[in-house]
């Protein structure tokens, strides 16, 4: 992997974080090739997510407040540095047991462990490669469990169909990054620099903004042209969501400037009048209504004159 940093969004996947860097290196296809190969662990010490699911190769922090989580963090970190992330079923359980967590999850690194004042653990963490917890084999001082490799079915460099569904999510990211206020320019760039494809489907996915039950459905599928397919699917319903969002505040914008600026002529108006010595319009309305009262109009006529002073009121409104 080259020396070269890049300056990416704070949940963009590294393949190593130099603690001496301001920049994050994107992942090449052969950076991703070496942690394939790497070897799965028989087991692994489980750490449950809340509200969040890992990607292989997305760089994610996590803020970790239980107690259990805390001791997983830290005696994974002093030895070797691996252990199985999966996505909790419910985030309001307080203590997940294997009834409350999904099978499929991504082995992780934990990259970096920062003790925040709150007393709370912060660990950054990049996923690797997908696994199925096969059994949980104890739940004290934290959940551990046997695990298996998860095979994934990749296509080959040359098949145009999988690569021009990968055009189309580059493309389309790029979209959604335009329409959306929250966002930074500097994500289209670390969109058009992601050279493994994988990877560009597995960052994408973890920073849609779905469900985690969704994000989690797309973990759990193994083909990735079926996988690149869904999250393309994705993509176009929350650019569409944006697309209406943000046609709805602009017309809502462009009411609000044309009666703003009507209100502004209209008090132009009305203070040139008084300048020059005339009746202000509202005073001259107001002058009518109380003649009105000496009139002795039946009540056909005196509804008629209400309804053309009202008309003549909203001409001017204040």
């Amino acid at each position: 992997m080259s020396n070269q940093k890049i300056l990416t969004l704070d949940n963009l996947s590294l393949h190593e974080i130099d603690t001496d860097a301001e920049l994050i290196p994107l992942m090449t296809p052969e950076d991703e090739e070496e942690m394939n190969n790497e070897v799965l662990p028989d087991d692994l010490a489980i750490l449950p997510l809340r509200n969040t699911v890992l990607f292989p190769g997305v760089v994610i922090p996590i803020t970790a407040g239980r107690d259990k989580s805390i001791k997983l963090i830290n005696d994974a970190n002093a030895a070797g540095k691996i252990i199985g992330v999966v996505a909790q079923k419910d985030e309001n359980v307080e203590e997940p047991t294997a009834a409350d967590i999904n099978t499929i999850g991504t082995v992780a690194r934990i990259l970096r462990v920062l003790k925040m004042p709150d007393g709370n653990t912060t660990v950054i963490l990049q996923g690797k490669k997908r696994f199925e917890i096969d059994e949980i084999t104890t739940e004290e001082p934290y959940l551990k469990a046997t695990v298996k490799e998860v095979p994934e079915k990749r296509p080959s460099d040359k098949d145009k169909e999988f690569n021009a569904i990968i055009d189309s999510i580059k493309e389309l990211a790029i979209q959604i990054i335009k329409e959306s206020p929250n966002i930074p320019t500097e994500a289209t760039f670390a969109i058009k620099n992601i050279e493994s494809k994988s990877f560009l489907v597995n960052f994408v996915s973890s920073n849609m903004n779905l469900m985690v039950h969704e994000k989690q459905g797309l973990l759990a599928i193994n083909d990735l042209t079926d996988r690149a397919l869904e999250t393309l699917r994705y993509m176009n319903l929350e650019l569409q969501k944006l697309e209406l969002k943000n046609d709805i505040q602009s017309k809502v914008r462009f009411d609000l400037d044309q009666q703003q600026r009507e209100y502004f002529l209209q008090q132009q108006m009305k203070t040139i009048q008084e300048e020059l010595g005339g009746v202000s319009y509202e005073e001259e309305i107001e002058e009518m209504r109380q003649k009105a009262k000496s009139k002795k109009w039946d009540d056909k006529i005196k509804a008629h004159f209400e309804k053309e002073l009202a008309k003549m009121q909203r001409m001017n409104p204040q």
